[in-house]
């Protein structure tokens, strides 16, 4: 594994849901809060927490689709959205692309899976004529699907097969790095292995970097060298795969993880699960200091009143009052 590819660098994002008649902010989604990570080259960082927590705002913000309020994305040192805006946006956003969550939505209904999958060769001028049927041709047999589909409309197929649709559309343009934004919460159970076995062959064969968000932890310690917690819009953890699992500091991680069931009966009953009480708190109102202390079983003064920064326990990373004393 080499050096970081991708740095997030206090990292927010807001959004504006109500204003007053003079166009003053009223109601402020406080989505993302000074996040910072970064991703290796050739590394999959797992991203997971709630419904809710910010995760897919990342995923959105790092390819480009929204906008920082503060802090920055880097790709390899240079920053992701003044490149974009620059004039050499075009072939920057050609080495990060994204698979999306919902393989129904992002696909054109009144293309072909043909055209869909050619659409990038022909906004970076990569490939025409035969050369491009050629390149479809193979990134469809590369993604499990027969070159006799490219003349068929999406909804002729079914969800897996969508969604190794949008994954030929993203490779399409040669990425280094490639945003999975839950791209299997939508898949049957059955099709889920199956498209995540994919991902990896094809990191293998083109050395991809991958974001993978989710909220599936079974999956994310199948398919991720290390795994972020997100917490209401921040980080709580980050650690190596097999560290976090083994030994999570966090007691929202803690909380996460006891909640995975085991396929072991005598083990499963001898195990304590960690309830938490009360609701996520809204992104609207998020409480003062430590934003999980309204749910935190072990919550002392501090933690109301200071917000816990990310520290770097020898490469395992925790934001939490009670474990940085």
């Amino acid at each position: 594994m080499s050096a970081a590819l991708i740095e997030v660098r206090n990292l927010s994002k807001f959004f504006v849901t109500a204003r007053s008649l003079l166009g003053t902010p009223r109601a402020v989604v406080r989505a993302v809060e000074e996040v910072s990570f970064s991703v290796a080259a050739g590394e999959t960082l797992g991203l997971v927490g709630e419904t809710g927590c910010g995760k897919s705002t990342v995923a959105r913000t790092l390819v480009g689709l929204y906008a920082p309020m503060a802090g920055e994305v880097l790709f390899r040192g240079q920053d992701v959205h003044a490149a974009l805006a620059g004039p050499d946006g075009a072939l920057f956003r050609r080495r990060i692309q994204m698979i999306f969550q919902d393989p129904y939505a992002s696909l054109n209904p009144r293309m072909t899976v043909g055209d869909i999958v050619g659409e990038p060769l022909d906004v970076h001028g990569l490939a025409a004529g035969g050369e491009r049927r050629e390149r479809i041709m193979g990134l469809l047999s590369q993604v499990g699907l027969s070159p006799e589909h490219a003349n068929r409309f999406p909804h002729e197929f079914s969800g897996g097969q969508r969604q190794r649709v949008g994954i030929a559309r993203a490779l399409a343009a040669g990425p280094e790095f490639l945003v999975c934004d839950e791209p299997i919460s939508a898949l049957d159970v059955s099709i889920q292995a199956q498209v995540v076995n994919l991902l990896q062959e094809l990191q293998e064969e083109y050395g991809l970097t991958y974001l993978f968000v989710a909220h599936d932890l079974s999956m994310i310690k199948h398919i991720s060298r290390r795994v972020a917690v997100m917490y209401l819009g921040t980080l709580a953890e980050v650690a190596p795969v097999d560290e976090l699992y083994a030994n999570p500091q966090h007691p929202y991680t803690q909380a996460l993880l006891s909640a995975i069931p085991i396929p072991d009966p005598e083990v499963e009953k001898d195990r304590r699960r960690i309830m938490l009480g009360g609701d996520v708190p809204s992104p609207l109102n998020p409480p003062p200091g430590c934003k999980f202390h309204t749910r935190c079983p072990l919550a002392f003064d501090r933690c109301r009143r200071e917000i816990p920064p990310l520290v770097d326990r020898g490469g395992h990373f925790v934001a939490c009052h009670l474990v940085n004393k």
